[in-house]
């Protein structure tokens, strides 16, 4: 079996991302970066998701990006917006860092000889976060390809974002006919210690409208 490296957050989209590798016949190697989020309890949500899907292998690293703040994620003098979708781009947009998680993953995928990198970015229900759209993903993937030690000798990297034109509705869809079990994930900004979503941040609309679409049951443990 090939391997990929799959980043996974403890969220729905990325939980669907590695169901979609593994059925594609990846061995999968997943990584989590607790980078200082406020949403903690998603790391646990992480490794749970990756347990329950089969990962051959789960890796959390820890950075720091607290350091930086900038973000309602990593600052919480800064507080998570609740009023619903903003026009411009939102303060719990991280800087940086989905291009710090695919560079991490890209040096774990050197080193277990891998080619292919999977990442479960959206760009359609989505917060509007520049790091999430095609034109990104496509930027990085030629970058890795300029800057590895496998990519010169002919081993050239593949970026997956297998879910990055579909809706959350088709991403629900797609993940429950994989077999992912969604009461697992966790997708809220500030998920309590319990992992219980706060049902109003912009993440939890957004999946929210995603599971009134499929017509299907919610499994988000909320706290009201």
């Amino acid at each position: 079996m090939k391997k990929a490296v799959v980043l996974l957050s403890g969220g729905l989209d990325s939980a669907t991302a590695l169901a979609i590798a593994l059925d594609r016949q990846f061995e999968c190697y997943a990584l989590s970066v607790d980078y200082g989020q406020r949403h903690r309890s998603e790391l646990e949500a992480a490794q749970k998701v990756a347990q329950a899907l089969g990962s051959h292998a789960h890796q959390v690293i820890k950075l720091d990006l607290t350091t930086f703040g900038g973000s309602a994620l990593t600052d919480r003098s800064i507080e998570i917006p609740t009023s619903g979708k903003s026009a411009n781009i939102p303060v719990t947009y991280v800087p940086a860092r989905n291009t710090i998680m695919l560079s991490l993953a890209l040096a774990w995928a050197e080193t277990l000889d891998s080619q292919d990198i999977f990442v479960g970015v959206n760009a359609v229900d989505y917060s509007g976060y520049p790091d999430c759209r095609p034109e990104y993903i496509m930027a990085f993937e030629n970058m890795a390809n300029l800057a590895t030690k496998a990519a010169i000798e002919g081993k050239r990297l593949t970026i997956h974002a297998p879910i990055i034109h579909l809706s959350k509705k088709e991403i629900i869809q797609m993940g429950l006919a994989l077999g992912v079990d969604y009461s697992l994930t966790i997708s809220c900004y500030q998920a309590d210690e319990l992992g219980r979503a706060c049902g109003v941040c912009d993440s939890c609309r957004i999946r929210k409208a995603g599971f009134e679409a499929t017509e299907k049951m919610d499994p988000t443990h909320y706290r009201t």
